[in-house]
């Protein structure tokens, strides 16, 4: 028995360390979810700046899958069936939904924090650690980002725009998408020096909410630049919408799934390494 005993604890730190290695000691206090209050308590008195971004994926809706979309005869589903093309642009706008509102919350307002009001150095005087901060930051920005998918599946349901009960997956899937691009914001906001980095969220937000088949379909590309979209994090958001919301679901979707589960990981981790050598050395 003592020599079971002393085997287990010859075993046990090995894989402690082997964690240590991925997130050292220091960096959680296991309090983010003070963070996530701080922030509904800061945003209650501007509850209008959160609803507010909402509303952009909507007036694309209707001006270009209603207005634009009666010159549309049909668009090929993801299955080849042709269907409206408001069917076809209300998923992708979806995905845009949850990349827009948890990108600008983890980029913008973690950037402000963290440069000017100088809050994070204030963070760390408590049990709280970096990672504390970076899933805290990351989860209010899920947050903004389901809000603003929420209300966007209200209206597609409002006007016929879903067709199959596999849509009941569509809001956790976007809370899933929202996480990604969220850990991933806030772990570039972390290498930005000056609000003029910020054209580079530009950069990349924008080219890819134009070209990631929100708006028309991967065939109209040409072979490689076919590749190069099919790799963007936007691209497997919209077929994930598109997929769920029409009831072409198969295998395929956990490929996606897969994608935003290791982005989310190397986001958050990286996020929080970099804070913790920003705020701690």
């Amino acid at each position: 028995m003592t020599q079971t005993l002393d085997r287990a604890d010859q075993a046990q730190p090995a894989s402690v360390g082997l964690l240590w290695r991925v997130i050292p000691p220091g960096l959680y206090g296991g309090k983010a979810s003070k963070l996530v209050e701080r922030s509904a308590m800061v945003n209650r008195r501007a509850w209008f700046v959160l609803v507010g971004g909402a509303f952009e994926p909507m007036l694309f809706l209707w001006s270009l899958g209603l207005g634009f979309g009666q010159m549309v005869n049909s668009v090929a589903g993801p299955d080849g069936q042709p269907i409206s093309y408001a069917a076809f642009v209300a998923p992708a706008l979806l995905a845009a939904s949850a990349m827009n509102g948890a990108v600008y919350d983890a980029t913008f307002n973690v950037f402000f924090k963290f440069k000017y009001a100088k809050l994070y150095d204030a963070m760390l005087t408590t049990p709280m650690g970096p990672m504390d901060i970076a899933i805290g930051e990351i989860s209010w920005a899920l947050l903004r980002g389901g809000l603003y998918s929420a209300g966007f599946i209200a209206v597609m349901l409002g006007m016929g725009l879903v067709f199959s009960p596999w849509a009941l997956l569509a809001l956790p899937a976007a809370l899933l998408v929202a996480f990604a691009f969220a850990a991933v914001g806030m772990a570039a906001t972390t290498f930005m020096r000056s609000w003029q980095d910020f054209d580079l969220v530009q950069l990349a937000v924008l080219p890819m909410f134009l070209f990631s088949t929100t708006f028309y379909p991967l065939s109209v590309y040409p072979g490689w630049l076919q590749a190069v979209v099919s790799w963007t994090p936007l691209y497997h958001a919209v077929e994930l919408m598109r997929g769920l919301t029409l009831g072409v679901v198969g295998w395929g979707m956990l490929g996606h799934v897969a994608y935003f589960a290791v982005l989310s990981a190397v986001g958050t981790v990286v996020a929080a390494r970099r804070l913790g050598k920003l705020l701690l050395d």
